[in-house]
């Protein structure tokens, strides 16, 4: 049984060996892509805190997706933030399990070139969006009377109100 598990171990081992030295010889020729889609999510990050410097507090606009599915509540916020980490650990654990299975489908370099190609498009557009709107966003720090207005007294409460 022993001489199973570490005959296995091997195999492994230059499996995972096998597809880091492919994956690294794609990141060497794609670095430059990869680079430019992690400094974009950088420059949304300063639009987004930008646009808070634009925002005041409004009343919530009705819209039928609240009316269909109601809020959640501050309670309660943490089950958003508990979905999204789950699928988005889940993402990223699959994109790396190439390096362990043996069906080999696509390459991990590659997957995340796209992905934050993907991400620049529509953040581009996101900006736009929100530099051209100033809507009143349903969150509760961005409603009328909210406590914690203004924005830049608080240095955690930069989230995004439109």
């Amino acid at each position: 049984m022993a001489i199973y598990i570490a005959r296995e171990a091997t195999k492994l081992w230059r499996k995972v060996c096998a597809e880091t030295s492919v994956e690294l010889q794609l990141l060497f020729e794609k670095w430059h892509l990869l680079l430019a889609g992690i400094v974009f999510q950088y420059i949304h990050g300063l639009a987004a805190r930008g646009v808070h410097y634009l925002h005041r507090p409004g009343p919530i606009l009705q819209d039928m997706g609240f009316m269909a599915l109601p809020e959640l509540g501050q309670d309660k916020g943490y089950l958003s933030e508990t979905v999204f980490t789950s699928i988005f650990l889940s993402f990223l654990l699959w994109s790396f399990h190439p390096f362990v299975y043996h069906s080999k489908r696509f390459y991990t370099v590659l997957l995340w070139r796209r992905v934050l190609a993907f991400l620049v498009a529509s953040q581009f557009l996101r900006i736009i969006t929100f530099y051209s709107t100033q809507l009143p966003g349903p969150n509760y720090h961005c409603r009328e009377r909210a406590r914690n207005w203004p924005l830049f007294h608080h240095p955690k409460m930069f989230v995004k109100c439109s």
